[in-house]
Formats: C-alpha cells, sequence, structure tokens
C-alpha cells in the first residue's frame, strides 16, 4: 500500500482521516494562504488543498501519495476565517445568525511518484438558528471554538446552533470530506475498504 501523508497539522483532519483505517502520517506545510485579489472562497479552497498537497513532495520522499485539504467558509461571498478570540468568534455568530454560510473544502490527492493529481471542492451550507447574544455567548463559553472557520464545532455543541444542514458528507464541515477521499484514494489504486491488501 503507498504511503499516505496528510499535510495539515489540524487534529480535526487527522481524527478525521483516522476514521478510514489507513496507516498515515501528518505533517503541516509552510503554504501563504493569503487570497489572492478578487479570488471566489471555493477556487481559494481548492487552490490552498492543491498548494499543500505539492509543498511537502519534496520533503517527503518516502510519502507516495499526498493528501492536502483546505476550507474557507463564506457569508454573502465573503470569507469567515477562523476567529482566534472570542471578539470575533462572537462578531461571526452574530452576523451568521438566521442566515446561511456556505462552506467550501478544497481536497487534493497528489502522487508524489507520477506528479499527477486529482482535486475536488466540496460545498457544504449551514442555515444558522436566529440566535440571541446570550445563546452566542454561552456557546462559545462552552466550546471555545476560536480555531474553526465559522467559530463553531459542528461535531460537538455547535449542533445547537443549526437549523438545518445541507450538502452530501457531513465530514466537509469538519474539514475532510472522506466520501470524496475514498473517491480519489480508490481511483489511486488504495481501497480502504480493503486495507490489508
Amino acid at each position: 500500500m503507498p504511503k499516505l501523508l496528510l499535510a495539515s497539522s489540524s487534529p480535526y483532519r487527522r481524527q478525521l482521516l483516522e476514521r478510514l483505517g489507513l496507516p498515515f502520517t501528518a505533517t503541516s506545510p509552510e503554504v501563504d494562504e493569503s487570497p489572492q485579489v478578487g479570488e471566489a472562497p471555493a477556487t481559494l479552497a481548492c487552490r490552498l488543498a492543491e498548494s499543500k498537497a505539492r509543498a511537502l513532495a519534496p520533503q517527503s520522499p518516502q510519502a507516495l501519495l499526498i493528501i492536502g485539504s483546505d476550507q474557507v467558509a463564506s457569508l454573502d461571498g465573503h470569507p469567515l476565517g477562523k476567529p482566534g478570540d472570542h471578539t470575533r468568534a462572537t462578531e461571526q455568530l452574530r452576523a451568521a445568525s438566521g442566515r446561511m454560510v456556505t462552506f467550501y473544502t478544497g481536497l487534493c490527492l497528489y502522487d508524489a511518484r507520477t506528479g499527477q493529481q486529482q482535486s475536488r471542492c466540496e460545498t457544504f451550507k449551514v442555515h444558522f438558528r436566529a440566535l440571541s447574544d446570550a445563546q452566542i455567548e454561552s456557546y462559545l463559553k462552552k466550546e471555545r471554538p476560536y480555531d474553526c472557520a465559522g467559530a463553531f464545532k459542528m461535531e460537538g455543541l455547535g449542533i445547537r446552533l443549526f437549523k438545518r444542514l445541507e450538502g452530501e458528507d457531513p465530514n466537509t464541515l469538519i474539514g475532510l470530506p472522506l466520501i470524496a477521499l475514498t473517491d480519489l484514494l480508490l481511483s489511486a489504486g488504495v481501497d480502504p475498504l480493503l486495507p490489508d491488501q
């Protein structure tokens, strides 16, 4: 089986990839994540996923398949980054209250043996409940999701913030679309359903 490398330092992505039951290592790539002028959120997410996967190829000769992923949240076409602190998280959740936020998750599987890559951009839509300041404050104090785009953890208490979710794979919202990744791995000759072969 080809050696897999996850181009990410995200503990959330590592936990998701572990669910496929395949051995892998994880390394953080050095990539400038600044958006280009006028770059659409979906384009940015895909470009960063590809850049992260390619960035590790020269320094990881033992890795044969490198997985890159990046996520951009968008509210009315404007990106929502990781809030980083309580004040910005409060602002993000107030802005999202009663509205829809679209998450674009770029995914790239780069084959270091051939230089070929497969890429996808998965979309997931989150419809927020109308949230009061007291509800936002209560949530943020309990979960502290300051390192998460959109200021919530869907896999935790953040699920209470939503009215409805739209998308093919809920893992996309956490940061690594496992259904799409399984498709890419199968195309590259790796079958997660037969991990010992």
